[in-house]
C-alpha cells in the first residue's frame, strides 16, 4: 500500500503496541489478523529514548522490520514520535534543557518508560541544543523510515501538551530560555517597552524585568497571566510543532501528511486552531466511557451508580460528537479529521478496570464520530496491554484470542465504510446554518480568573448539547481567523460567555450582523477587555453600541432547589437573587428561559430600535436589535448552562424559538437526530435515537431516486 492509494481510504486501524515491546512474533501476528478482518492501518509509536540510547547511535531496526511485514499484508503505517521520552544523554550534555516550575525550581523527571504520559513534560525545546539534537534525530528518523511507502503520515506529538500540572504538580516551563523566548515575543506584540506598558498599565524601563506572574496565589487575572497563558499554549508549544513538522517535510521524499493529536480538544480555546496550523492537520484521542461532569444532571450521588442512558448519552455527545465537531472545525476546510486514539476495550487504571465495551457501544462511538466528520479511526490498541497502570485495558483484543465482539463489530462497520472512500474517507461534512464562536483571549482570561474557565467551557458545551439534541449541526468557528474564514455562510453566530472582549472583535462581530447575520450574545459582553481590565459601563463600548443598550444591574442568581453546583458561598446577604425564569416578550412571547449564574439587566432606550424580548419581572433583561440586514440578540444570563444542568422544557422551547427567529431549522423535523456527510452525488444520513424508546419515524427522500 502506497501513500496516495491509502489516501483514497477511510484508515480504520489500531495503534500495535508501546513500549515495551511485546515478542516479535505476537505483533506480526497482531498485524495478519487486523488485515484479514479489513483493517488498513496500524500505528507504531517511536521513543527517541530507546531508538537513541546513545549520541549519534540509532536504532531503526524494529520499526523497519515491522513496517516491512506490514507492506506485505498491504497496511498502512501510521508512525508516531514521543521526543518528549528523551534519552539520557540529553540531559547530560544540557543539563539546563529541564523544564522549569513556577516555583522556579527545574523539573528532574527522567522517564524512562512510556508510563505515565509519554515522558511529559519532556525536555524544554526553548534550550537551542535540545532542540537542535531533537530536529536532528527526527531528520535520521524520516531519512531511514521515509523509504517505505507504506508508511502514510507522521504524527509529531502523542497527545500535544506538557502536562505540568498533573504530572509534576505545576505549571512549566519558567526556564531562561522560555522566558526569552516570551519577551521577545512581547517585544513583537506591541512593538516596544512602551507598547506594553500602556497595555498592561505598567512602568517596566528594561525587557529582563518582564515577567510572568509565579505568586503562590493564582488565578489573579493580571495582563501578564492573559499574555504568559496565550504565550505557552499558542506560541511556544506552536514553535515545537511547526519545527517537527519543517524537519519532517524537508527529510521526507514522498512529502506525506504531517499531524498531531490532543487528549481533547481545550473546549473554549483557539488553541487547536493554531496547532491545525502548525502542520496539516491537527487529530484528537476519544475515550467515551468516563465521568459526567460534575456540574451535569445525571452526575451521580457519592457510592450512588451512574444511571445508564444519561451516561450513554454523555459518551456519544460530549466524548465523541462535541469533541470531533470542534476538532473538525479547528482545521483548515478540506483537511482530515483523525480519531487518532479511539477507545478499544475497557478504561483500566491501576486496579480500577472500567466496562468492557459491546457492540452496541462501538457502533454508537464510530457512527457518532463519522457524523460529526471524522474520516479516519486508529483503535488503542490492537492487544491488551501489558503494563501495571493499564493492565489489560484499552484493547480491541483481549490478552489471548484473536477476536472478541467489540472488534468484530469495529471490523465490520469499518469494512461498511470503506465500501464508500470518497464519502467517508473524504472531509465530506455537510456544513451547518449554525456557528458557536471561540474566543483564544477570552479563553485564556477566563482561564486566570477564579471561576471564569469552568463557567466558559460549560456555557459553549451546553449550547452544543442543546443544538445536537435539536437536530441542528453546528460549526465552532474561532474569531481571530474571522479574516480567514466568513461568517456569511451562517445563519446564526451564538457568543457564549463573552467576559473578556476586544474592540477589534467586537467590530467584526458588528459586520456579520450588518450583511444579514444573526449574532445571539450571552451576558456581559466586553465585561473587561482583551488585556484583563474593565470596561466603564460594563460593557465592551462597541458592543453596547451594537446592541443599543447600556448595562443597569448585574447580579448573581442562585441555582434552583438550593443547588450550589457552581455557586461560591455567599460572603453575606442579599448577593443572590432568588431562582428565576426569565420571560419573553414581543417576537418570543410564551417562552420563559431559566437565568444562570448571572442577571443582567438593561436599559435600552437609548436606541429606539431596540425591542425587548426577555424579562426579569419589569425589568429587561434581553434585547434584540436590527442592524443593516441582520439582527443582534443580547441575553441577560448564560443560556448554555442549561444544556446541561436543571435542564428544563422551557428553556429547551425558548432556544428553539430564537433560533426560529433567526431562520435555523433542524436537519430533520422529529426525535430522532440527523448528521449527513456529503458529495454532489451521494449522501450518507446517520440517524441517532437520542431517547429511550424505540422511535418510528417518516423520512423526507425527496429528490433521490435510490
Amino acid at each position: 500500500m502506497d501513500v496516495h492509494a491509502f489516501a483514497r481510504s477511510f484508515p480504520v486501524g489500531s495503534h500495535l503496541c508501546r513500549e515495551p515491546m511485546p515478542p516479535m512474533a505476537e505483533l506480526k501476528h497482531d498485524m495478519e489478523t487486523l488485515r484479514r478482518n479489513g483493517f488498513n492501518l496500524i500505528k507504531l509509536q517511536e521513543h527517541w529514548m530507546v531508538d537513541e540510547p546513545l549520541e549519534g547511535v540509532y536504532d531503526f531496526s524494529r520499526y523497519e522490520e515491522l513496517i516491512e511485514y506490514a507492506a506485505g499484508l498491504d497496511l498502512g503505517v501510521y508512525l508516531g514520535l514521543t521526543c518528549e521520552q528523551a534519552p539520557q544523554w540529553l540531559w547530560r550534555k544540557h543539563p539546563n534543557c529541564r523544564m522549569v516550575g513556577r516555583d522556579g525550581l527545574p523539573i528532574a523527571y527522567e522517564a524512562q518508560m512510556t508510563l505515565p504520559a509519554d515522558g511529559k513534560p519532556g525536555p524544554c525545546f526553548d534550550h537551542p541544543g535540545a532542540m537542535a539534537d531533537q530536529l536532528r534525530f527526527i531528520r535520521e528518523l524520516v531519512r531511514v523510515l521515509g523509504r517505505y511507502e507504506n508508511v502514510v503520515t507522521w504524527n509529531t506529538w502523542q497527545e500535544i501538551g506538557y502536562w505540568g500540572e498533573s504530572l509534576v504538580g505545576q505549571k512549566v516551563c519558567y526556564c531562561q530560555y522560555t522566558i526569552a523566548h516570551f519577551q521577545r515575543w512581547l517585544a513583537e506584540r506591541y512593538g516596544d517597552l512602551d507598547g506594553l506598558n500602556r497595555a498592561w498599565n505598567t512602568r517596566y524601563m528594561s525587557w529582563d524585568g518582564v515577567l510572568p506572574h509565579r505568586a503562590a496565589r493564582g488565578n489573579m487575572a493580571l495582563p501578564h497571566d492573559v499574555d504568559w497563558f496565550y504565550f505557552m499554549d499558542n506560541v511556544q508549544v506552536a514553535e515545537v510543532l511547526r519545527k517537527r513538522a519543517e524537519t519532517i517535510r524537508s527529510a521526507d521524499p514522498l512529502d506525506r501528511p504531517v499531524f498531531a493529536h490532543k487528549s481533547a480538544p481545550a473546549i473554549g480555546s483557539g488553541q487547536d486552531w493554531t496547532y491545525a496550523r502548525c502542520q496539516d492537520f491537527v487529530g484528537s484521542s476519544a475515550y467515551p466511557a468516563r465521568f459526567l461532569n460534575l456540574w451535569d444532571d445525571g452526575h451521580p450521588e457519592l457510592g450512588r451508580p451512574v444511571e445508564r442512558h444519561a451516561a450513554l448519552l454523555s459518551e456519544m455527545w460530549e466524548y465523541v460528537a462535541l469533541r470531533y465537531d470542534y476538532i473538525r472545525s479547528s482545521n483548515r476546510s478540506g483537511a482530515p479529521v483523525w480519531a487518532a486514539e479511539f477507545q478499544g476495550g475497557p478504561q483500566s487504571t491501576g486496579f480500577h478496570k472500567g466496562r468492557v465495551p459491546s457492540r452496541e457501544d462501538m457502533r454508537r462511538w464510530m457512527l457518532t464520530a463519522v457524523g460529526s466528520g471524522v474520516t479516519g479511526i486508529a483503535f488503542w490498541v490492537t492487544r491488551a496491554e501489558i503494563m501495571a497502570g493499564e493492565t489489560n485495558g484499552f484493547s480491541l483484543l483481549d490478552s489471548v484470542g484473536d477476536s472478541s465482539p467489540r472488534f468484530d463489530e469495529a471490523s465490520r462497520i469499518g469494512r461498511a465504510l470503506n465500501r464508500h472512500p470518497e464519502l467517508f474517507g473524504q472531509p465530506s461534512w455537510a456544513g451547518a446554518d449554525v456557528a458557536v464562536l471561540v474566543n483564544e483571549w477570552n479563553y485564556q482570561f477566563c482561564q486566570s480568573m477564579a471561576q471564569g474557565g469552568d463557567h466558559l467551557a460549560y456555557s459553549l458545551r451546553g449550547w452544543h448539547r442543546l443544538l445536537w439534541e435539536m437536530g441542528i449541526p453546528v460549526d465552532f468557528v474561532e474569531v481571530s481567523g474571522l479574516d480567514e474564514r466568513d461568517l456569511s455562510g451562517y445563519k446564526a453566530a451564538i457568543l457564549p460567555f463573552p467576559l473578556s472582549l476586544s474592540e477589534d472583535v467586537a467590530g467584526k462581530l458588528a459586520q456579520f450582523v450588518e450583511r444579514g447575520g444573526h449574532l445571539i450574545t450571552e451576558a456581559a459582553p466586553g465585561r473587561l477587555d482583551e488585556h484583563a481590565y474593565a470596561n466603564r459601563g460594563e460593557l465592551s463600548p462597541a458592543m453596547a453600541e451594537l446592541h443599543g443598550v447600556r448595562q443597569l444591574s448585574f447580579t448573581m442568581v442562585a441555582e434552583p432547589a438550593s443547588g450550589a453546583r457552581w455557586s461560591p458561598t455567599a460572603r453575606t446577604w442579599g448577593e443572590y437573587l432568588e431562582p428565576a425564569l426569565l420571560d419573553g416578550v414581543g417576537s418570543l412571547d410564551g417562552t420563559r428561559l431559566r437565568a444562570n449564574v448571572y442577571v443582567e439587566t438593561f436599559d435600552p432606550s437609548d436606541a429606539s430600535d431596540a425591542h425587548v424580548f426577555l424579562r426579569y419581572g419589569s425589568a429587561t433583561a434581553g434585547v434584540v436589535r436590527e442592524v443593516g440586514s441582520g439582527k443582534a440578540w443580547l441575553l441577560g444570563t448564560y443560556v448554555g448552562h442549561n444544556g446541561t444542568a436543571y435542564r428544563d422544557a422551557d428553556t429547551r422551547q425558548f432556544v428553539q424559538a430564537l433560533l426560529r427567529a433567526c431562520s435555523v431549522e433542524p436537519a430533520h423535523v422529529g426525535q430522532l437526530l440527523l448528521r449527513r456527510r456529503v458529495l454532489p452525488d451521494q449522501e450518507a444520513w446517520l440517524f441517532t435515537n437520542p431517547t429511550r424508546e424505540a422511535i418510528s419515524e417518516s423520512v423526507d427522500v425527496r429528490g433521490w431516486a435510490r
